[in-house]
């Protein structure tokens, strides 16, 4: 079974949000049991990978499977375990 993919786009080095993203969504991950089925990374905002992928986003934004879910802020933690849940089951 493949992993879902969630990256944590933002700036490079990361700001406070970026951080406070990342930190929420490996939060989220670990809360809901989810190590094994999800991969969490961070991305930067300004990387071609990242431009050529999605255009220009604000940061923080966080996308799961190449689908954009949050753009430009600090999700709450329920937030992040919701958009896990519909997309695991």
């Amino acid at each position: 079974m493949s992993k879902v993919l969630v990256e944590v786009i933002g700036v490079d080095p990361p700001c406070p949000k970026c951080k406070a993203a990342l930190k929420t969504v490996n939060e989220a991950v670990e809360k809901l049991g989810l190590r094994e089925r999800v991969e969490v990374v961070k991305k930067n905002i300004m990387s071609d990978e990242i431009i050529d992928k999605y255009g220009v986003l604000i940061s923080p934004s966080i996308a799961i499977d190449g689908d954009v879910k949050i753009k430009g802020k600090v999700p709450s933690l329920g937030e992040v375990e919701n958009l896990l849940k519909s997309i695991l089951g």
